[in-house]
């Protein structure tokens, strides 16, 4: 079986970090996404509900803010529930695997020091400390190499 989900588009809102009760980091998230036209139409927005968990939940919360343009490659989740007026009502949402920059680099600076790329964690920062996987949590899954003349291509 395959479920797999890809989109982009612009958060709606700043991210908002909250902690399960067995303490493990979560944000809830809306991308806003424009859905292809006819030339001549009108533009219409699809607004999907995305949930980051651990790492990738700090990650997003700490570095993307309302307005920003972002990919999410993840999986599809589905639930149920029945309204005030007893009628059973789906929801549909995708659980984020990877969060990423989707704008030039120009285009995201902000106030704490950070300017992001596109780079396997990804972002980088303006010094030349090792970036952090935003997977993983961990700077040992990077090696930094000191020139371009060890590259073999």
């Amino acid at each position: 079986m395959l479920n797999v989900a890809c989109i982009m588009g612009r958060l709606t809102a700043d991210p908002e970090l909250r902690y399960t009760q067995g303490n493990t980091a979560v944000v809830r998230i809306t991308l806003a996404c424009n859905r292809p036209t006819r030339a001549g139409a009108e533009e219409q927005t699809d607004f999907i509900d995305v949930t980051a968990w651990g790492k990738t939940a700090e990650f997003v919360s700490r570095y993307f803010h309302k307005g920003q343009l972002v990919a999410v490659d993840g999986s599809i989740r589905t639930g149920s529930y029945t309204d005030k007026q007893g009628i059973k009502r789906r929801t549909f949402e995708i659980w984020a695997n990877n969060c990423h920059f989707a704008e030039p680099k120009s285009a995201r600076s902000n106030d704490n020091g950070y300017q992001s790329g596109y780079n396997d964690s990804g972002y980088s920062r303006q010094d030349n400390a090792p970036a952090t996987s935003y997977s993983t949590g961990n700077t040992d899954a990077f090696e930094e190499i000191p020139t371009d003349d060890d590259l073999p291509f």
